[in-house]
Order: structure tokens, then C-alpha cells, then sequence
């Protein structure tokens, strides 16, 4: 869909690589660099396993500072200290990853680089409104870039881009269904309010649409329901009709997935050197993510041509060619 086109080059085109940052030219700063940023390095590999220990853990204190039974008395003061502990971790670790680069505009205005502001932002927020501390959750969408460091959880990173992917393919389709469905819900809804009336709880047109949309999604609250033989009769046609809105995203967007996986035998087996993207066509010569030259796979080794098999002593030649 067109509308979403914009969004989606801009996370594409502001991808963190070595070619939109710039790696620096100082020693300390490209040092910098290969550690918080590359991760193919034994450095770069031990810090990010070492951010990924930090992102779990503090999402294990948000969690823990929202029970009433572990936050109470002295328990509370140390999660709060922990807190704050990760958010200067972080804050101190966005800010090298803002030094070690030529343009540290593109990495802030990355998709990555506001995942990592947003990471560190509800903790000072919290100084002023102190439920903000638990937006710290968003931390949690920082793991899906580790993944790739731990081989046991590349699959799960691949299998996440096919999702994203097939998500992309379907929004234009899930977009027309989710426009008849509306459409849905505010007939049924307004013919509930006009049927049922104020008397029986539907008191607006409203109201109705939120009956007609918890009954259609299966939902069913309970709060609201018809009392005339006429409005249960409607309410029955919408509970049927659910069933179906329930199967239709989820079979368009299971078209998208085994459409994508067809096509995965056809891909390029080759990674990029750079980001690691290894989804590339198989007459690609450059990076579909970053642009990077790819470098052409090892050709297979030739096989020696087989020596010609030896005839038996005493076996006859064939007749053209005996003199």
C-alpha cells in the first residue's frame, strides 16, 4: 500500500551500515566503532551478548517492579536502583554509538537509533510521571537485532523477516477487508441500537458498534446483549459471520508466507559482508539492503576426468578395429 511506502524506505534507506555512518577516521573512534557497532569481531560479538544480558535483565526488573508483593519496602528501592543503573548503561552506550561514527544524524534518525532512544527515554520521564518507568518495555524490540549473534537464533531472525515480509505483501489486501468489516459493524450496530433501543442498553448508535465489534470478533464482554427475539436473531447472524472474519487475514497472510518460502530455493546463497542480508536474487551483484558489492560464491573445485578403464588381458578389440 502506498500510504505505508514512505515509512518503510525510511527504515530501509536509514539502515545503520559502514556505508551511510561512515566509519571514522581516527584510531580510538574506528575502535569504537568495530565495537558497538560490528558484530563479526570476537570484541564486537562479546559486547553485543553482553547488551543482550543487560536488555533481559532489565526488562526482569520493569516486570518485577510492577508486583505489588516484591516492590513494597526495601526491595522497591533496589529495583529502583537497578533501573537506573540500565538506563545510564544505555544512555552511555547511545551515546558512543553516536561518537563512533562520521553521521550520527543517520544513525539517530535510523530505525534502530530510535529503538534505542526510545529505550532510555521513560526512565527520565518517570522522574515526572513515575508510571512512564514501565515503557521501558520497549527495550524488548532491541533483542530482535541480537539475534543474529547467537547461532542457535539466526533461524528465529530469518523466520521474522519472512513474517515482516508477508505482512508488507498483505497490508493492501487486509486493508480491503478490514473496510468491509467496518462497514459491517456500523450497519449491524445502528440496526441493534434502532432495534434493541435505550431501554435494553443500547443507548447510541456508538454503543452498538462496540457491541457489533466485540460480537464479531468473538470477543463478547457480556456487558451488552439483545433481549428482543429480533435482536438475538442478529446477534446469532454475527456470531456466525465471526468465524469467518477470523479466517480470512489469517489465510491471505498464510498465502503471503508459503508464497515467500517458494521462492527461498530461488534466492542467492550468498551473505553480505556488511549487514549480513542473505536474501539476494540470484542475478544480484549488490546488496538489496545496503548496497554492498556482493563477492561471487567459491566455485566448486573441478573434478579430475576419470581415467579410461583398462581392458582385460586376452579380451578381444572390435572388429573395425583390428587391422
Amino acid at each position: 500500500m502506498r500510504l505505508f511506502a514512505p515509512f518503510s524506505n525510511f527504515f530501509r534507506d536509514n539502515y545503520p551500515s559502514a556505508e551511510r555512518l561512515g566509519v571514522p577516521v581516527a584510531r580510538w573512534r574506528a575502535s569504537l566503532y568495530r565495537t558497538v557497532f560490528e558484530t563479526n569481531t570476537q570484541v564486537g560479538k562479546a559486547f553485543e551478548r553482553y547488551l543482550t544480558l543487560a536488555i533481559v535483565l532489565s526488562l526482569g526488573v520493569v516486570i518485577a517492579h510492577s508486583v505489588p508483593a516484591i516492590s513494597a519496602g526495601w526491595r522497591g528501592s533496589a529495583l529502583r536502583g537497578l533501573e537506573w543503573v540500565f538506563t545510564l548503561a544505555f544512555t552511555v552506550e547511545y551515546l558512543l554509538r553516536l561518537v563512533s561514527v562520521r553521521k550520527p544524524w543517520r544513525y539517530a534518525l535510523s530505525f534502530y537509533g530510535i529503538v534505542d532512544l526510545l529505550a532510555i527515554i521513560p526512565a527520565y520521564l518517570a522522574i515526572f510521571f513515575p508510571d512512564a518507568q514501565y515503557l521501558a518495555a520497549v527495550r524488548a524490540l532491541r533483542l530482535v537485532r541480537t539475534f543474529h549473534i547467537f547461532p542457535a537464533l539466526r533461524g528465529f531472525l530469518d523466520e521474522y523477516l519472512m513474517l515482516g515480509r508477508a505482512l508488507q505483501a498483505s497490508v493492501r489486501k487486509i486493508f480491503v477487508f478490514l473496510s468491509v468489516v467496518a462497514v459491517l459493524v456500523f450497519v449491524m450496530g445502528t440496526l441493534m441500537f434502532v432495534i434493541e433501543g435505550p431501554e435494553n442498553g443500547f443507548t447510541s448508535v456508538p454503543t452498538g458498534i462496540y457491541w457489533a465489534i466485540s460480537t464479531v470478533t468473538t470477543v463478547g464482554y457480556g456487558d451488552l446483549t439483545p433481549a428482543t427475539s429480533v435482536g438475538r436473531f442478529f446477534a446469532s447472524v454475527m456470531m456466525l459471520l465471526g468465524w469467518g472474519v477470523l479466517a480470512v487475514p489469517t489465510g491471505i497472510v498464510g498465502a503471503e508466507i508459503s508464497r515467500s518460502a517458494g521462492t527461498r530455493a530461488r534466492l542467492k546463497g550468498v551473505d553480505c559482508r556488511m549487514c549480513g542480508e542473505d536474501r539476494h536474487e540470484g542475478d544480484a551483484r549488490f546488496c538489496r539492503r545496503c548496497g554492498t558489492r556482493l563477492l561471487p560464491l567459491a566455485a566448486p573445485a573441478a573434478r579430475p576426468p576419470a581415467a579410461p578403464a583398462q581392458q582385460p588381458a586376452g579380451m578381444h578389440q572390435p572388429a573395425a578395429e583390428v587391422e
